[in-house]
C-alpha cells in the first residue's frame, strides 16, 4: 500500500486530509519558551495575539527525525511518499530523508522536496493521492509529481508588513512606509524561495481583487482540476468576492478554500490571501 504524508505546512483542511487519507506531520511553533504543534495545539489567531502582545514573531521548527519515524511503519511493507516544505526554508526534508535511512526504509520512503509552501504543497499532495488511488506505483507517482512541480503557481498578497518586519524579512523603514502608503506586496514562490513581485494599494477588497485579476490569463490557462484560495483569516467578504470571481471564470472544476496554518501565518500575518493553482 502507498501512504501519502506531508508536513503541516501543506495547509490542507481537515476535510481534505480525511477525504484523501493523508497523514500530517506537524511542525513546531515556539511562543517564548513554550512549544506547540502546528494545527494540533496552536492556531493562527493565538499566534497573532501573542505576536502583537510581544512585538515579535514566533520561532518555528521542523519535525525531528524521531517525529518523522513515528509516521513510518517499518514492519508493514507499505511505501511512503512524504512531502515537505521547500528544503531551502526548513530542515523538514532532510529529517524525513534521515528517518527513512534510520529505519532501513530508504527504498520505501520517497521524500519529495515540494520547493514550495502552503497549498503550493497541497496541490502536489492531492495530485499524488489521486494517482495512488488510481493504482499507480510509488515510482510513477514521484515522477509525475516531479513533472508538475515547476508548474505550481503559489503567490500571496500581504495585508500588513509588520509580521514580515518582525521576522527579519522586511526592514523597519520599508514596513513603516508600506503601512503609511497602504502598500500590499505580492510575494510568489519560485525555485523554492519567496520573491517579492509587485505592490498593490488601497483597502482590502480593492487590492486583493487587483491581485487576482492580474492573474486572469494564467488562471484561464491553468489546469482546470482545482484552484485554492488560501488565507490567514481574511475578511469573509473579500474571500467571498474572490470565490465569486473564480466561479465567474467558468474554468475550475473545484474551488477550495483553506486557512493558512500556524507556521505560514506566523510569518505572513493576518489578512494574507493567495490563489494557488497548477499552470
Amino acid at each position: 500500500m502507498i501512504r501519502i504524508l506531508s508536513d503541516s505546512t501543506c495547509d490542507l483542511s481537515s476535510e481534505l486530509v480525511e477525504r484523501y487519507g493523508i497523514g500530517i506531520i506537524p511542525l513546531y511553533v515556539h511562543l517564548g519558551n513554550k512549544e506547540y504543534r502546528d494545527g494540533v495545539d496552536i492556531n493562527p489567531l493565538q499566534i497573532f495575539d501573542w505576536s502583537d502582545a510581544n512585538g515579535t514573531t514566533p520561532k518555528t521548527a521542523a519535525p525531528s527525525v524521531g517525529d518523522m519515524e513515528d509516521f513510518l511503519d517499518a514492519e508493514s511493507g507499505d511505501e511512503y511518499i512524504v512531502f515537505t516544505i521547500s528544503s531551502s526554508m526548513s530542515a523538514s526534508f532532510n529529517n524525513a530523508r534521515l528517518a527513512g535511512v534510520d529505519l532501513d526504509m530508504e527504498e520505501r520512503v520517497h521524500v519529495i522536496d515540494s520547493a514550495n509552501l502552503s497549498t503550493g504543497i497541497g496541490l502536489q499532495v492531492l495530485y499524488a493521492a489521486e494517482l495512488a488511488a488510481e493504482g499507480k506505483s510509488a515510482a510513477e507517482i514521484v515522477a509525475a509529481v516531479e513533472a508538475i512541480k515547476p508548474r505550481v503557481r503559489a503567490s500571496f498578497v500581504i495585508d500588513t508588513l509588520v509580521y514580515l518586519h518582525r521576522g527579519g524579512r522586511c526592514s523597519g523603514l520599508a514596513a513603516l512606509l508600506g503601512s503609511a502608503l497602504k502598500l500590499h506586496p505580492r510575494i510568489a514562490v519560485a525555485d523554492g524561495a519567496m520573491h517579492p513581485e509587485q505592490k498593490y494599494r488601497g483597502r482590502d477588497i480593492k487590492y486583493v481583487m487587483d491581485y487576482v485579476k492580474d492573474m486572469e490569463a494564467d488562471l484561464l490557462a491553468a489546469n482546470p482540476k482545482r484552484v485554492f484560495i488560501t488565507h490567514s483569516h481574511c475578511n469573509p467578504e473579500v474571500v467571498a468576492q474572490v470565490r465569486s470571481y473564480l466561479e465567474g471564470l467558468h474554468h475550475f472544476d473545484e474551488i477550495l478554500e483553506t486557512y493558512a496554518g500556524s507556521v505560514v501565518s506566523s510569518h505572513c500575518g493576518p489578512g494574507t490571501l493567495g490563489v494557488l493553482f497548477i499552470a
